[in-house]
Parts: structure tokens; sequence; C-alpha cells
């Protein structure tokens, strides 16, 4: 399977150079949806992207390896990609997966539950308190609903 679509590359650039160009002009970093969602058919890893660097190799995003204490961060493609489980299958993209919040909205509800979450509730919650403490302090970028 390949993981990233010329598509879904485009997007995650995209999100990357926004937020270069955010530090550049002393502005607010965004806070984007994750792009895609890749997995473990066989385990418990989980990778949310939403950034891809310049170097087509880097992305940064929500890295979930199964032990209950998932990070935000950069990782790998090529490492991802070469990873081979039993009866040859790989790490695969979830095609039915559609961000409904930010990544720092999935990176609060992943703390909270110990794992990366599509629980809505939760994911709901992570993404209000973030809109509370964005009101209180103007230094963190508002979610995209919020």
């Amino acid at each position: 399977m390949i993981l990233l679509t010329p598509e879904i590359r485009a997007a995650l650039r995209a999100n990357d150079i926004a937020r270069i160009a955010a530090q550049a002009d002393g502005k607010r970093e965004p806070d984007p949806l994750p792009v895609v969602k890749l997995f473990n058919p066989m385990g418990a890893a989980t990778w949310l992207a939403s950034e891809l660097d310049e170097d087509g190799d880097t992305l940064f995003g929500l890295a979930d390896l199964g032990f209950g204490c998932p990070e935000l961060g950069s990782f790998s493609l090529s490492e991802i990609e070469s990873v081979r489980l039993p009866g040859g299958l790989g790490i695969e993209r979830d095609l039915y997966f559609e961000a409904r919040f930010p990544l720092s909205a999935y990176a609060e509800a992943a703390r909270i539950a110990g794992r990366i979450t599509e629980a809505e509730a939760l994911l709901a919650t992570a993404a209000r308190a973030r809109d509370v403490l964005t009101a209180r302090n103007p230094e963190i970028p508002p979610t995209p609903d919020g």
C-alpha cells in the first residue's frame, strides 16, 4: 500500500509550510488537523501525521507505539514503510480516517486515554479545553472550530 498519495503529501507539506511561515512572521503556529492515520494492522502502533518536512521523509504528528504514552514529535516515513510484519503485511493507511479536530485535541485525548483515540466525546472535550486555554492565553492558537 502506498502510505502517502500525492494529495496527502501536498496537504502535509502545506501544513509544514504554514508552520514555517508563521514562525518567520512571529505569529502563532497553526494547530492543523491530522492529514493521515497510519497503523500496524497486527499491533497497537498508530501515527497521526499533520506535517511533512521538505526532505520528504520526516513527518510530524502524534505517535503511539502501544506502550501507553503517545507523544507529539517527528518520525521517519521510510522507517515506517520498511516495517515488515508476518504474512508479508506492512504498516497501512486508514482509508476512512477523517480528522475532525486539531492535532492538539488528539494529543490531549491520547494523553488522557493512554492511546490515540477517535472517541468523539473525549476529543470534543479536549478541543473545548484548548479553546478555554486559548481565551485565557492568546499565545495558544485556537482550534479551527473555536
